[in-house]
């Protein structure tokens, strides 16, 4: 089996700008890709036809539920977002409360936003590295507005629950996963997902 991802180190007299990366990544639309906080690009694979319906699934549910009780903004895995350490991440699934989405710019909301999801959702896919998602996951929680995260291991049948300031807890084999009550009232169900 192929890698999940590899790293492309720059070399420190070669940085891309925010802008440069943007362009990269749109002239290269077939790859996913993510800068992490040392500059490095890190180059993925697309996910399988399973994986990919499993993020449809959660990120329908979150839509739905989204439309049904706000306005705020759900996102996929094709959105990017600069965090504060300079990486630029595109979990599978965000959501971000209206008042911080609208305090940007349009300018800023067409590239990479500058802003950690309130709401995470990343999908272990059968190739990813387990400590690799837990290390993005941590990366997330360390950020600002970062409410909740949820990394979702179908292969062990676990859920890794990442709040601010909290240390992770784990669930096996549930059906479900509360959003309360930072999503109020939002469950996501996992019979198909996980």
């Amino acid at each position: 089996m192929a890698p999940a991802a590899f790293t492309v180190h720059l070399p420190p007299s070669l940085p891309m700008t925010d802008e440069q990366f943007f362009e990269f990544c749109q002239v290269n639309r077939d790859l996913r890709i993510e800068q992490n906080a040392d500059g490095d690009l890190v180059i993925m694979s697309p996910v399988g036809s399973g994986t990919g319906n499993r993020e449809a699934g959660i990120i329908g549910q979150l839509y739905v539920w989204n439309e049904q009780t706000g306005q705020d903004v759900v996102f996929s895995s094709s959105a990017g977002f600069k965090l504060s350490t300079g990486a630029k991440r595109s979990p599978n699934a965000g959501w971000i409360r209206l008042d911080r989405w609208n305090a940007l710019t349009p300018e800023q909301q067409e590239q990479f936003a500058p802003i950690c999801p309130d709401v995470v959702i990343e999908l272990r896919s059968p190739s990813d590295s387990l400590e690799t998602l837990q290390a993005k996951m941590r990366e997330y929680q360390q950020e600002p507005g970062f409410q909740l995260g949820w990394l979702l291991d179908r292969g062990d049948r676990r859920a890794y629950i990442y709040r601010p300031s909290e240390s992770v807890q784990i669930l096996e084999n549930s059906d479900s996963l509360s959003g309360d009550p930072v999503l109020t009232g939002f469950r996501l169900d996992l019979r198909a997902n996980l």
